[in-house]
């Protein structure tokens, strides 16, 4: 049985009645530089003011898939922290008003490219992403961890700086959550997965998706 006929709608922006603390973090993006998919959400009652150096004139994206988790206190840092480090000072000159210094040429940078979270990804409390990281399908990021590194799919760390601490489940299973792309799916679809993505029997839960492609 159905808890309630409504059916999850990912243009919400608060999808607890009544509780204004958490958001969908995608309907409420205005800088054309943040991309996040449906229905992750932040336990924030905001979420750009998360993002922080993160200025137009170097172009850097922030990419976060689908039904990520996001905690309170997370930051994503992006290039725009970044100090020029091949030169004898770090000083930016150039950023603050009557120094005599243009820009640094972008190679000069110390740029890292755009930061992607995938799908699934559960960031802990006052975790802290850092510029370029790259973080996998259904990976977990422990609560106050600095991600400096990219993180496989299905991959707990830990951490300052983050360090892997295990796989989440086993090789084969990982291939056939990456295979089944869940959050990619119907809302419909999803509804009627729920037993199988929140089931504790992982040995039930592969031979289910097995069958369900026919192995």
């Amino acid at each position: 049985m159905k808890k309630n006929k409504t059916l999850p709608n990912p243009n919400t922006i608060h999808p607890v009645p009544g509780y204004k603390k958490e958001i969908y973090v995608k309907p409420t993006i205005k800088n054309h530089n943040i991309i996040v998919g449906d229905f992750t959400y932040i336990a924030e009652p905001e979420f750009e003011s998360h993002v922080t150096h993160h200025y137009d004139f170097i172009g850097d994206k922030l990419i976060i898939g689908k039904f990520c988790q996001i905690a309170t206190g997370v930051e994503f840092v992006m290039n725009g922290a970044n100090h020029q480090m091949n030169a004898v000072s770090t000083f930016p000159f150039y950023t603050l008003e009557g120094w005599d210094m243009k820009a640094p040429a972008r190679e000069d940078m110390p740029f890292k490219g755009d930061t992607i979270i995938g799908n699934d990804v559960w960031i802990g409390q006052n975790a802290v992403i850092m510029p370029g990281v790259n973080i996998g399908d259904g990976a977990i990021i422990g609560a106050n961890s600095v991600v400096r590194k990219d993180v496989s799919p299905y991959t707990i760390v830990i951490g300052n700086p983050a360090q892997i601490q295990r796989q989440r489940f086993d090789d084969e299973l990982i291939k056939l959550m990456l295979k089944l792309k869940w959050w990619d799916k119907s809302i419909e679809e999803i509804n009627a997965l729920i037993p199988i993505l929140t089931s504790g029997d992982l040995s039930k839960v592969k031979r289910k998706i097995k069958q369900m492609f026919q192995y």
